[in-house]
Parts: C-alpha cells; structure tokens; sequence
C-alpha cells in the first residue's frame, strides 16, 4: 500500500434528499459551514472535493484522503438553476397579472424582477 500524500484528507460526505447533509473532514463535523460542494475527479487524477463555506469561517484541520480546496459561496449556480427552472409562460402570465404594474417605463421589467423575487422567497 501505498503513502498518502500530506495534502490529502479524509472526507465524508452522505446526503440524501430527507436529511441534512454530514460533512466530515477527519471526523470534524463542517456541515454548519458548509453552503456547497463539489465533487470532481478525472481519470488521471484522485478525487476532489471543493467546500464552499459560509463568509466569515474561521478554518479547520484537515487530514484525509481527498485533495480539499475551501472557497467562499459562490450561490451563481443557484442563481442559474432557479431561472432554468422557470416556465416563461407562466412568468409571462403572472407579471402581466401583477396589480401593481403602473404603465411607467420599466413597469415590466420590475414587475418581472418582482415577481422572480416572491417566487424565490417562497421556494
């Protein structure tokens, strides 16, 4: 067998659609600092797992068998995800049936904005 690298870690991630995450790092529970993750591996290359954590985290001792690379919360692919997963009809038929469209200019940009707005904050 061969020696692990001093820059690999022991990760454990189990996730479920049920349950909250378990983010181990050498057995150091992260889950709470944690906004996201990655997981990439090619074939030339080990498994890695990217931490996206919350601003403001302090740090961890690592020491495991995954390279582990901790960034701040990049939320763009959320972003994307929510606006890929809208119906532009059914966008195109709530903004247009905002009571608060005005006849300004921009009126449907903002209500359109608006209306993305509520739908993520009910999400």
């Amino acid at each position: 067998m061969s020696a692990i690298p001093p820059d690999v870690h022991r990760v454990r991630i189990a996730a479920s659609p049920d349950e909250a995450a378990v983010i181990e790092v050498d057995g150091h529970d992260v889950a709470s600092s944690v906004e996201a993750y990655r997981i990439t591996q090619t074939v030339d290359e080990g498994p890695e797992v990217t931490l996206y954590v919350a601003q403001g985290w302090q740090g961890l001792e690592f020491d495991g068998l995954a390279d582990v690379v901790v960034e701040p919360a990049d939320v763009r692919h959320v972003v994307i995800g929510f606006l890929d997963a809208m119906d532009w009809q059914k966008l195109d038929e709530a903004v247009l049936a905002r009571d608060d469209l005005d006849g300004k200019p921009g009126e449907l940009t903002r209500g359109l904005l608006a209306q993305l707005r509520e739908w993520a904050a009910s999400a």
